[in-house]
């Protein structure tokens, strides 16, 4: 049976303290990306935590914190049928007793793509997955792909602050249009989420040029970026054979969707 928690003694009187503990960070309003997630985190062999919090930190004034979809009973129930161990859902002064006062900043790298647009939306991020890291003692975590950036960002802070964490990117997951999953594609009417499908078609192409193009050639798709960058997001320099990352970012209507895809240059 899967046990609702919303604080950490909480969390330790259902799961106690096991030797390793595999951990899957969401937002809440889960989909079969989040989904996959949580089978790949159940390979482990340990036990399996996933924390619903959705993270006022990283939400600039304006962004849709308040509407973003609360959906904790239907997630609760998702997550019982894939035999997860405890879900974590805090509230916002479990995490932030104190208010945030202390957070982490991302480097340059989360300066570009969607630093760029949201200049302190990774910090927020990045503050949150050290907290859940630090308060349920997990030794594996399992992020998506399809937040490409955040995912590098956060093996980042692994790295250079030495957290005793394996951080495991999972692919993205897809609608059978192609659209990558969201949360946030539910905001998409029906008309919408079939404009918001040249996304896909476009970093398909594996050139800028091409997905630049066909993009171009979608009046209803608002362009934020389209950039090529190497694994590590750094540019790419003239001459550079080998893997890279397409990444695209546009509003459909409303609504402000991110995909990527690995390319061979």
């Amino acid at each position: 049976m899967t046990e609702l928690v919303h604080t950490p003694a909480e969390l330790e009187a259902s799961i106690g303290h096991p030797r390793t503990l595999a951990l899957v960070p969401t937002m809440g309003a889960l989909h079969d990306g989040h989904l996959s997630l949580v089978r790949a985190a159940r390979t482990t062999g340990s036990p399996v935590v996933v924390s619903i919090f959705v993270n006022p930190l990283q939400f600039a004034p304006g962004e849709d914190l308040d509407a973003y979809p609360r959906t904790l009973s239907a997630d609760v129930a998702l997550l019982e049928s894939e035999g997860v161990d405890a879900v974590f859902a805090p509230s916002v002064a479990t995490m932030y007793p104190a208010g945030p006062r202390t957070t982490i900043h991302p480097g340059p790298a989360g300066m570009i793509l969607e630093g760029a647009s949201r200049p302190t939306h990774f910090a927020g991020v990045l503050t949150v997955v050290a907290k859940l890291f630090a308060l349920i003692r997990a030794t594996d975590a399992f992020f998506g792909e399809k937040d490409y950036q955040q995912l590098v960002l956060i093996r980042q802070m692994v790295a250079d602050l030495n957290m005793p964490v394996r951080v495991h990117g999972c692919p993205i997951v897809r609608e059978e249009s192609g659209l990558a999953m969201s949360s946030r594609n539910r905001y998409l009417s029906a008309d919408e989420a079939r404009t918001a499908e040249i996304l896909s078609r476009a970093l398909a192409t594996g050139s800028v040029e091409k997905a630049r193009s066909l993009i171009d050639a979608s009046p209803d798709v608002n362009l934020d970026y389209l950039a090529l960058t190497t694994p590590d997001l750094r540019e790419v320099p003239e001459g550079f054979r080998g893997p890279a990352r397409l990444l695209v970012a546009a509003r459909v209507g409303a609504t402000r969707l991110i995909d990527n895809a690995a390319v061979e240059i």
